[in-house]
């Protein structure tokens, strides 16, 4: 199930004025990036992720606003809970974005009935319109979802998969981005159909491991299961030192280096985060923490700039410090959109580039100067499952 133009339909919810016009969503700036726009102002060419600039040009008569990520957040945990409520498992992909299993409802209820019940409660309930494509795994039902918004439903049966696939477009299988594209388009393929007809050896000889995803989901195959839901998920990171400190430059640089570090594990998931805190424990074992709720983001400068902010408003004390800790929580899905509401499309390939280097040699690969003296901030994968690479209290 997704929410049709989400952030947009929030703002039309706010205010009737904006039905029907074309909606563009994101930095009000030139240098402003597009996080989201209404079907109206589509027809001209405008997409998520394009500058402000070039949207405007495209679109002069929309309507560009800022937006307010903690309207949106609420509305999505609206939905969120009134879901949870009716289903036996629900995985959340993004803000705007459910996968729910509703394996063994059709011996008590129909899953199509079911789903269709639990998208006109949606509407009816929070206003907001929302699709669903029904169907044997999240590939398929991801695709139907596409093909059925606006504001529309999907029900793909079982063996039916392949004939569904067959005649779209191969940038609708969810994996293939531009790149792949434009090689499978030098190839001569063009059509999901293609794909099926060839041998999976042959992709897998193209394109790697990849290839044989890409086979696999162009076949209506996939065995990936549906991960249950959590709500308020966090990470943080805590750091005693070995001698305890009053050097508020060094206090200071301890966390922007570690709000550095946990802004990439974020980019890592692929989420962002509304909230940082920021804790500190004196010599005398008194312990202080304050939090600030935040616009959504992954980027370094933007956390840095709020945890020294926090930083600030909280070591009033003066006595020497003995731990200090960062917490960044309320996360949630959104890799590809930064911060889409504050920093121009510069800023995001710059963290595009600065990411690979890390992923290729290490996360210390790229640090800021400040960092450089800061050790013990090894890279980890808190979102995985498996313990930290560095201890929660390491050492500086």
């Amino acid at each position: 199930m997704d929410l049709d133009t989400f952030y947009v339909s929030v703002e039309r919810l706010m205010d009737s004025k904006l039905n029907g016009k074309p909606i563009l969503l994101g930095g009000t700036g030139d240098r402003g990036v597009v996080a989201s726009c209404s079907y109206e102002a589509r027809t001209f060419g405008v997409h998520s992720g394009m500058s402000m600039k070039m949207a405007r040009e495209l679109c002069p008569q929309g309507i560009v606003i800022r937006g307010e990520a903690g309207v949106y957040s609420k509305y999505s945990k609206i939905v969120t809970e009134l879901l949870k409520e009716e289903v036996p498992l629900m995985e959340k992909s993004s803000i705007d974005e459910f996968y729910l299993d509703l394996t063994g409802m059709d011996q008590f209820y129909g899953c199509c009935k079911l789903a269709s019940h639990l998208r006109q409660r949606v509407i009816k309930e929070t206003g907001l319109p929302i699709s669903f494509g029904l169907s044997k795994n999240k590939t398929v039902s991801k695709i139907a979802t596409g093909e059925a918004k606006p504001n529309n439903q999907i029900n793909i049966d079982f063996g039916t998969e392949k004939p569904f696939l067959a005649p779209l477009g191969i940038g609708k299988i969810p994996m293939i981005g531009n790149k792949t594209a434009f090689l499978l388009n030098r190839m001569g393929v063009q059509k999901i159909s293609t794909i099926q007809d060839m041998p999976m050896e042959l992709m897998e000889k193209a394109f790697g491991k990849n290839g044989r995803s890409i086979w696999y989901k162009a076949n209506g195959i996939d065995n990936s299961p549906v991960v249950p839901y959590h709500e308020k998920k966090s990470i943080s990171t805590e750091r005693t030192f070995h001698k305890d400190t009053i050097d508020v430059f060094k206090l200071r640089n301890m966390v922007m280096a570690m709000v550095e570090q946990l802004a990439y594990e974020l980019r890592r998931a692929g989420k962002v985060t509304s909230c940082i805190s920021i804790k500190i424990r004196y010599a005398d074992f008194q312990t202080y923490s304050k939090q600030k709720k935040i616009p959504y983001t992954s980027c370094d400068h933007t956390l840095i700039d709020w945890g020294k902010e926090i930083f600030d408003q909280l070591y009033s004390r003066r006595v020497r410090v003995r731990l200090i800790g960062v917490r960044l929580s309320d996360l949630a899905g959104g890799g590809h959109q930064i911060d889409l509401f504050n920093d121009d499309s510069r800023v995001l390939k710059l963290y595009q580039a600065m990411d690979k280097i890390k992923d290729r040699y290490g996360a210390n690969a790229v640090r800021r100067s400040t960092a450089m003296e800061i050790n013990g901030l090894g890279r980890g994968n808190p979102f995985s499952g498996e313990p930290n690479v560095v201890p929660a209290h390491r050492n500086a």
